[in-house]
């Protein structure tokens, strides 16, 4: 997946050189075509994760659409604050591009995995978490975060290059991508589904009659904006199997079970709008509805 992504950034810089890639002392094998093409397009913050995200918060502020790569607990966990308070609240289109997705990394040891990614961008309310499934939608994926510049977290499997989709789904926030209907799942009341590579983990499974054979849905795109016709999507099936390669609190079934209505449990939070606004406690508590 980061080959495709890196190949799918230079088509774009080519017709558009706002575009600009930060690393941390990352990416070496992968970037180096690209520095060549465009010098004028590449940083090196060096192993400053945190002044990475002021850098890219800086250039995108000036007009440039900023992907940031490294491995996904380095660009999301070390710098948190900074993502949160000069990129989201903000609301600048800067990308973040994680490698190592779940345990990816899993041969470095837990500070590697990336498990709780999830939890953490999906609390910040401009973000879009966009996590293909295969090298499809991950160019679907990039085709949407280029039209729609924002502040956006691009979360890439290790070294997978899985490929199921025949063509490019048609994608949009919150949407249930089809990835196949299983022909003993008859009234396909019961599915998978998923975000992020683990289509080729459930295929897999299923193939090998580990898993119960039932149809797959992806949902590539999504964060706290798009909960929106959930409620609507779950009750279409009669059983859902989420599988994620996330802890599950925090992570798409947390996402999922936020937007389900329940009338016995009734949400009184502090709203979203709260970010950017200044003033005494007694003030700031009326966005709490």
């Amino acid at each position: 997946m980061k080959n495709i992504f890196i190949e799918q950034l230079t088509i774009a810089t080519r017709k558009n050189k706002n575009i600009c890639l930060i690393v941390n002392d990352l990416g070496f094998g992968m970037v180096e075509n690209y520095s060549k093409e465009f010098p004028r397009n590449i940083f090196n913050a060096g192993v400053s994760e945190q002044s990475m995200m002021g850098y890219a918060a800086g250039l995108a502020a000036k007009g440039k659409h900023v992907f940031v790569y490294s491995i996904a607990n380095f660009n999301t966990f070390r710098c948190a604050e900074q993502i949160r308070n000069d990129i989201d609240y903000h609301n600048l289109p800067v990308t973040i591009v994680s490698a190592g997705a779940g345990v990816g990394y899993g041969n470095l040891g837990y500070s590697h995995h990336a498990i709780q990614d999830y939890s953490l961008i999906r609390c910040f309310p401009n973000m879009l978490i966009a996590s293909p499934g295969d090298i499809i939608e991950l160019k679907s994926c990039f085709e949407y975060l280029i039209k729609n510049p924002q502040p956006s977290y691009l979360r890439l499997d290790k070294s997978s290059n899985y490929q199921i989709h025949k063509k490019k789904p048609n994608i949009s926030p919150g949407k249930w991508i089809k990835v196949f209907d299983h022909k003993k799942n008859v009234n396909n009341k019961e599915i998978y589904l998923t975000t992020g590579a683990v289509i080729e983990f459930v295929k897999d499974k299923i193939d090998k009659k580990k898993y119960k054979p039932r149809s797959l849905f992806s949902i590539p795109l999504w964060g706290m904006k798009f909960k929106k016709n959930q409620n609507k999507n779950l009750q279409n099936f009669k059983k859902i199997i989420v599988v994620e390669d996330h802890l599950k609190d925090g992570g798409l079934q947390s996402w999922l079970n936020e937007s389900f209505t329940n009338e016995k449990l009734i949400s009184k939070s502090i709203n979203s709008k709260v970010i950017g606004k200044v003033g005494s406690k007694e003030f700031l508590m009326n966005y709490l509805k």
